[in-house]
């Protein structure tokens, strides 16, 4: 990088915003998968002003950027494969409002996703996307990933949510798209296309989402299976049955023998599933949904049903499905965490058809995840200097993959397709649709400096 375009972007933000240490810029190589990529210098912008400096200035020197939250991503969205400039949006962490009458946020990129959801929750209201690092991740990742989470079932994902954005372009313009209304149809739908581009279309520097009220009562049921098929048939029948719980989470045996070990709760060790439901709603729907999902749960050979309402019991019985993505590690130091979606009739299938890929190449291969909308998170778990190995684990994803568009499904539910999924992509949408993405791209970033590398 030249000299004199680093004293430029010194002098924007401040020298105490820079990081040009090699040691430092090792922190942000990586993300939640086991790639890396090593930037040339790490910059934390205060506000939109300096973002579109910082933006403006890579574009003519062809410098790559790449925007970067809390880097809790899992397709590699955020690494720097190109160097470059990594751009840390955290400084950007105020919530600049929060409306009740109009039901709706405006958050900066930086938010703490967790933090954001207390706050509103203070004031009576609900923001549903709930990714698994929502302690750790931010809004602006959220966005850019287009992130979903257990109670995407029954409240969809971030996109759902998301009003309007304000986004500087990858010429260092500053845009607005969308608004503060519940309707906006004016012109093509930017803020959708934005959401979920992985920061490879523009940098999100205000985010306005709207909110719901707080439902009033919750229920929280845990319940063990014998058999792993018994577990998948049950989701489906308590979706036939008019039930739409806010979550269905699935958990298979290798995962709860992590997740027993990591915890020591007293989990069943011999089952081969559970399945953690929450209804949520006025206290009269609950109890209803609550007694349909006990009564199916029966008919489909539950072993064993918990069910909590208070607080602290509800917490208890969410600790096992919280623990997994720390608990699965102990059995290799490297996870592969996927989330190939299928619909919802389909899980069964899906589940029988992992089980025999894991068999197959011999790995590590424990399955869980939001069964309620199909997005099953199968993690194959190996050791990244093993090559042997990790050829079969490359083979294995390609199986997962082709599994799942077989069954009618997608390569991702929710994770994105940063590096990890580029190599399949054309798998789902063909090579006019790939182009297509491709020629949008080129339309906007024609010298390809946001997240090059990333989706193609």
């Amino acid at each position: 990088m030249d000299s004199t375009y680093l004293k430029r972007i010194i002098k924007t933000i401040g020298k105490e915003n820079v990081i040009t240490e090699y040691e430092d810029r090792i922190c942000y190589s990586y993300d939640g998968t086991f790639q890396r990529g090593i930037p040339e210098v790490v910059v934390f912008p205060g506000n939109t002003g300096e973002v579109a400096e910082i933006i403006k200035l890579a574009n003519i020197e062809h410098i790559p950027v790449s925007p970067r939250g809390a880097g809790t991503g899992l397709s590699g969205g955020s690494i720097p494969e190109a160097h470059g400039i990594a751009l840390v949006l955290t400084r950007m962490n105020k919530i600049k409002e929060i409306s009740k009458e109009d039901l709706m946020a405006v958050v900066e990129p930086g938010v703490i996703t967790g933090h954001f959801h207390q706050e509103i929750e203070k004031m009576g209201m609900f923001y549903p996307p709930d990714p698994a690092s929502l302690k750790t991740c931010t809004m602006g990742g959220n966005v850019a990933e287009n992130a979903g989470g257990p109670r995407a079932f029954k409240y969809g994902v971030t996109k759902d949510y998301v009003l309007g954005l304000e986004v500087v372009t990858p010429t260092g313009e500053i845009m607005r798209t969308g608004g503060r209304t519940v309707k906006n149809v004016t012109g093509y739908d930017l803020t959708r296309l934005l959401t979920g581009s992985e920061g490879t279309l523009g940098i999100i520097t205000e985010i306005t989402v709207r909110l719901l009220p707080k439902p009033k009562d919750k229920k929280t049921a845990l319940v063990y299976f014998d058999q792993l098929k018994d577990a998948a048939k049950t989701v489906t029948s308590i979706i036939y049955e008019g039930v739409i719980p806010a979550t269905i989470e699935l958990m298979d045996r290798v995962t709860i023998n992590c997740v027993e070990k990591y915890t020591k709760q007293g989990l069943p060790l011999d089952v081969e599933a559970i399945l953690l439901m929450e209804v949520d709603g006025s206290p009269a729907q609950v109890a209803e949904d609550i007694q349909i999902i006990e009564d199916v749960c029966k008919r489909n050979n539950c072993r064993n049903t918990e069910i909590a309402s208070a607080y602290e019991e509800r917490e208890r019985l969410w600790k096992a499905r919280r623990a997994v993505s720390s608990a699965i590690v102990q059995l290799k130091p490297t996870k592969i965490s996927e989330d190939a979606t299928v619909p919802r009739s389909k899980i069964p299938e899906m589940v029988k058809s992992l089980k025999e890929i894991g068999t197959k190449y011999q790995l590590h291969l424990p399955v869980f995840g939001h069964a309620g909308d199909g997005n099953l998170h199968p993690n194959i778990l190996a050791d990244k200097n093993d090559h042997d190995e990790m050829e079969r684990v490359e083979k294995a994803v390609g199986e997962i993959f082709q599994a799942a568009l077989a069954l009618g499904g997608t390569l991702s539910g929710e994770h994105g397709i940063g590096i990890m999924k580029k190599p399949y992509l054309q798998w789902e949408l063909g090579e006019v649709g790939l182009n297509y993405l491709r020629a949008i791209k080129k339309a906007v970033d024609p010298n390809n400096i946001l997240n090059p590398g990333k989706i193609f």
